[in-house]
Formats: structure tokens, C-alpha cells, sequence
């Protein structure tokens, strides 16, 4: 595999979707933002004189050979040799690192206020990240493959332009979609659908092992993606490592709603879980299960708890969360234009369409992060005119859902509200919610270069609940939190001492690392609480919940 494959197989793995864009990011906020930092030149003009000044002591540097510039670490546009050793490309990167840089440090010492301020970074991250050198012609590596193949790559990449402006909305494509089918290459592992109400189908899982503890597992993935995340592929599939764990295992696979469907909110969602949940104790004969959640998947999973303790019940025995906010008092880059009217507009929007486009929340995150889902792309794709790689955690990520216009608006009032670390802010199926009141024990996975779901917010929703917490931090991004297969030399994570301070940092400095996958640390932790061993079942479902199609079932084919 070239270099360029494995950086965008690293960035797949890195940069996927999830649920903070579902808060919006309106045209108008970045178009306001950007008249601020064009009006703030003619606001500071002796301000702006310094700044143009020294970037000419810069440009002076770079044409006479004498600046230093170089690209940050881990700046994968500048890796190819030419732009250090090529004294043209030299001089022309570097003219690039003295401009973007002088824009950051004017906008950074201005007068505006700290929104404002970040708010101008982001806006010259995009001008400047769209006009850098390496999405060009003049790339290096993109010159070589014209004269290699005699023209014939810049007449692919034309190929690829059109097709992306007819099919794509002009944004180039992260993914060949045809390479990969959901049951073909993808799903893979042998279960059927034992019960199927309107909001999700439940699939169980054959027993890999001659024996099974009693007590289930219950996967709960987010409403925005589909569930196969967890069973890409047998050498990274959570599924079968459950499986293999002797652990019996079910998850659920979310419907794809339609406008029709525009009134469910998160109280619809967990009745229909509930019946999942009283489905798997059916079929395994057991009082009680084990959860996990991930994303907004576990949002869902903990009201759901905080509902069952509400009423005085118990079915869940443990709950693991995986890269999951519940206090959303966060700052990331979704944040920074999110206010009242946002907020507000971007619930009237889904309102009015009746359900939020995933591909629209897929567009929104890739301007989020331009240089690793849209001009990495765009080099790969029409500069260099490969076809789009063939990566399965891309494909997952776009093969999107829709989510009700409801739960949507319920979903920004978490992010508004913040009702979670507050007893009985939050109302569910008539209940309200005080997760202090949930004794179950808890798995909490964050990672510690998790962009989406910061592992500091993730670590403030762990201290929510009331019983024994587990807190581990992966060396990872957002979605390699969860796919993290043992065998991984890279791989480490920390633990705690079993306290859970209210600083973050404060954990971490106590912290003990540990090599491999936090998966064999998860398996221990999991299976002391599955209880006793029997012997695995024959078949799948019961009378009462008959086994139906075989996995992945019919909702996950649903557009």
C-alpha cells in the first residue's frame, strides 16, 4: 500500500461521523464571521500595517533562500521530497507557511473578542487550507503521475470531477461504494433477527463457543450510523470477539426513518428498547443483561437506565459506554457558531423537512475538517487520478441514516440544556432521570485523540453515575476507540485506581498504561459480570421470539 492509501486509511479510522454536527452550522454564521475579519483590517489599520510589514520581512526571507518555515509535524501535504529539497517548491511552501501564518497572529492579536477570535481561525483555515500548494497542479507527486502515465491521470481525476458534481454535490468521493455490500464483504458473522418492532430489528449472534455465561450482551449503536461498525470484518469485528468470549451476544439494528416517521423522539426510542430488552432476557432465560452503548447510542442506553431506576428496576446488570458525551458542556470546533438562534434554526429545519439527512451531517463534518475529508481527497481523486480507496470504515461512515425530525430536536436540547449531570432535569417515558440513582457498574472507553467526543467530556459523564465506574482511556481517535482488536503493537491505554477525581488531568496523572487493546482489559472486566458458564443454546430465539432472517437483517438495507 502507497503512502497516500495508508494516510487516508489513517484518516478514515480518525475522522467519521458522529453526533455533534447534529447542532448545525448555518451559512449566514461562517459569511457574518467572515465579513468580522475582513471589517476588523479596516477597524485596526496600523494593527494590520505591522502584520503586512513582517510578512514582507518574510517574503524577503524566503526569496533570498534564508527562512527556516517547515510544515508541522505530521503535515502529510509536504511529505513528498521536492518540497524541501526543490529550492522553487521550497520557496513556494514556505511562501505558503509565512501567509497562513501571518493571517492566524493578526487574527490572534486583534482586538475581537475570544468567540470571535476562534471563530476568524476557523474561517482562515478554510480560505487557507483550499489554496495551499499541494491541491494544485503544481503538486509534485501529481506532475510525476502526468508524465508517468502520459496525461492519462489528469483525464481520470476529470473523470472523477464529473461524476462527483453529478452524484457527490461536488465534493470529492471518500469512498468507492461499490467495492463494499452490507452481507457480502461486510456483516458477516452468523445470527437472525429474533424480534422486530418499528424503530429497530434484534439480531442474535450464534454462540461460537461450546459454552456461554448466562447472563447476555446487548450492543446499542448510535441512531446516525448503522450497526455493522461492530461487525466490519471478522479480524476487527467486536462481535465476534464477544463471541469468542463466550458471551451471548445480540445488537440492534436501528430503522432508517423516513419524514413519515418525523414524531420519534428519544422516549420512542427507549420503549422500543425496552422491548428488546425483554426479548433477550426471553430467550436466554436470564433476569438481567448486559449493555453497551456507543455515541448517541449511549445517550439512549443511559436515559434508558435512568428510567429503569427511576421505576425501582434493575435488568441491566452492566453498562459499557464507548466514546459517549453525556455532560455536554464541551468545546470543540462544532461549538464555536453554535448559539440560541442555531440552535433553534437548526431544529426548524429538520422539523419542516421531518427528518435530518445524514449525508447532510456527513458535508457539514467534512468542512469541519477540510484537509482530511475533502483536499486529501480531492489530490488523491482528481490531481492524481487514482479512484477513491476501497476502505470499509468509510463505506460504514457513508452509508448514512436520517434521524426523526423529534429526536433531533431532542437531541439539541441535550446540547442546549445540558440536563444529564442535573437530577430530574431530564424527563423520559414519563420518568425523570438522576443517573446517581443507577447502581449499575460501568465500562467507560474515551480516546485521547477523539476530536468529536472529547475523552475529557466522556470522563465528566462517567462520574454521573451512582455505582462501581471503570474509566479507560485509549491512545486512539473516535472511532479506533471502538475498533481496537487485540495484536495491535501501537496500541495502549490507561486505567485508573479505581477513583475517579473531578479533574480529567488529575486522572490521568495517576493513571497506569498498558499495552495492547483495552478489548482483553474490557473482556475481563465484562465476563466477571456475565455470570456462570452453561452450555450454549442450539438455536436461535425461542417460541415465543422465533428466529426470523438471517443477519444482517432488512432494516440495514434501507435508504
Amino acid at each position: 500500500m502507497n503512502k497516500i492509501a495508508e494516510d487516508l486509511q489513517r484518516q478514515a479510522s480518525e475522522h467519521t461521523l458522529s453526533l455533534n454536527p447534529v447542532v448545525g452550522l448555518r451559512g449566514k454564521d461562517l459569511l457574518s464571521s467572515t465579513r468580522q475579519v475582513l471589517v476588523q483590517a479596516l477597524r485596526q489599520p496600523l494593527h494590520s500595517t505591522r502584520h503586512v510589514a513582517h510578512f514582507g520581512v518574510q517574503l524577503k526571507n524566503v526569496l533570498l533562500g534564508q527562512a527556516d518555515l517547515k510544515p508541522e509535524d505530521g503535515d502529510r501535504r509536504f511529505a513528498d521530497p521536492a518540497w524541501s529539497h526543490n529550492p522553487l517548491y521550497r520557496r513556494y511552501m514556505q511562501l505558503y507557511l509565512a501567509w497562513r501564518q501571518e493571517l492566524h497572529d493578526w487574527i490572534e492579536h486583534s482586538n475581537l473578542p475570544p468567540q470571535d477570535i476562534s471563530r476568524g481561525h476557523f474561517v482562515i483555515n478554510l480560505l487557507t487550507e483550499a489554496l495551499a500548494p499541494s491541491n494544485s497542479l503544481a503538486n509534485p507527486a501529481a506532475l510525476k503521475r502526468f508524465f508517468e502515465t502520459g496525461g492519462k491521470s489528469l483525464l481520470d481525476g476529470l473523470g472523477h470531477l464529473a461524476k462527483d458534481l453529478v452524484n457527490n454535490g461536488g465534493l470529492p468521493s471518500q469512498v468507492n461504494m461499490e467495492a463494499f455490500e452490507v452481507g457480502k464483504n461486510l456483516a458477516l458473522t452468523e445470527g437472525a433477527v429474533v424480534f422486530r418492532n418499528d424503530l429497530l430489528e434484534l439480531i442474535q449472534y450464534r454462540p461460537s463457543t461450546e459454552q456461554v455465561h448466562a447472563r447476555p450482551l446487548l450492543i446499542v449503536p448510535p441512531q446516525i450510523n448503522k450497526f455493522y461498525v461492530f461487525d466490519l470484518s471478522p479480524d476487527k469485528s467486536l462481535v465476534c470477539f464477544a463471541l469468542r468470549s463466550g458471551l451471548q451476544t445480540f445488537i440492534l439494528s436501528w430503522r432508517n426513518p423516513t419524514k413519515t416517521q418525523r414524531e420519534w423522539g428519544l422516549s420512542t426510542y427507549i420503549d422500543a428498547l425496552k422491548e428488546a430488552v425483554e426479548a433477550v432476557l426471553a430467550i436466554t432465560g436470564s433476569t438481567d443483561l448486559n449493555m453497551l452503548g456507543a455515541c448517541s447510542g449511549g445517550i439512549t442506553t443511559a436515559a434508558l437506565l435512568g428510567h429503569y431506576a427511576a421505576r425501582g428496576e434493575q435488568p441491566i446488570h452492566a453498562l459499557t459506554l464507548l466514546v459517549s458525551v453525556l455532560d455536554t458542556e464541551i468545546e470543540t470546533q462544532f461549538s464555536l457558531f453554535v448559539d440560541e438562534q442555531t440552535l433553534e434554526a437548526a431544529k426548524r429545519r429538520s422539523y419542516q423537512a421531518g427528518v435530518l439527512e445524514g449525508r447532510d451531517l456527513a458535508k457539514l463534518f467534512a468542512w469541519m475538517r477540510p484537509n482530511d475529508l475533502i483536499w486529501n481527497y480531492w489530490v488523491n481523486n482528481y490531481l492524481l487520478g487514482n479512484e477513491p480507496p476501497a476502505f470499509d470504515i468509510l463505506y460504514w461512515n457513508n452509508d448514512t441514516t436520517r434521524l426523526p425530525a423529534t429526536l433531533h430536536g431532542d437531541l439539541i436540547e441535550l446540547f442546549k440544556t445540558n440536563p444529564l449531570p442535573r437530577p430530574d432535569a431530564l424527563e423520559v417515558c414519563g420518568t425523570p432521570i438522576d443517573l446517581k440513582q443507577v447502581k449499575s457498574d460501568l465500562y467507560c472507553v474515551a480516546g485521547v485523540n477523539d476530536h468529536i467526543t472529547p475523552w475529557e467530556a466522556c470522563y465528566r459523564s462517567a462520574r454521573l453515575f451512582g455505582g462501581s465506574t471503570e474509566f479507560v482511556l485509549s491512545n486512539s481517535g473516535h472511532i479506533q476507540a471502538i475498533l481496537n482488536p487485540p495484536g495491535n503493537p501501537k496500541a495502549r491505554f490507561m486505567t485508573g485506581n479505581g477513583e475517579l477525581p473531578s479533574e480529567p488531568k488529575a486522572w490521568q496523572e495517576n493513571a497506569t498504561k498498558q499495552i495492547d487493546s483495552w478489548w482483553l482489559h474490557w473482556q475481563a472486566w465484562l465476563t466477571e459480570r456475565s455470570g456462570p458458564l452453561k452450555k450454549a443454546p442450539g438455536k436461535l430465539g425461542n417460541k415465543q421470539y422465533p428466529s426470523g432472517e438471517a443477519a444482517p437483517g432488512t432494516y440495514v438495507h434501507e435508504r
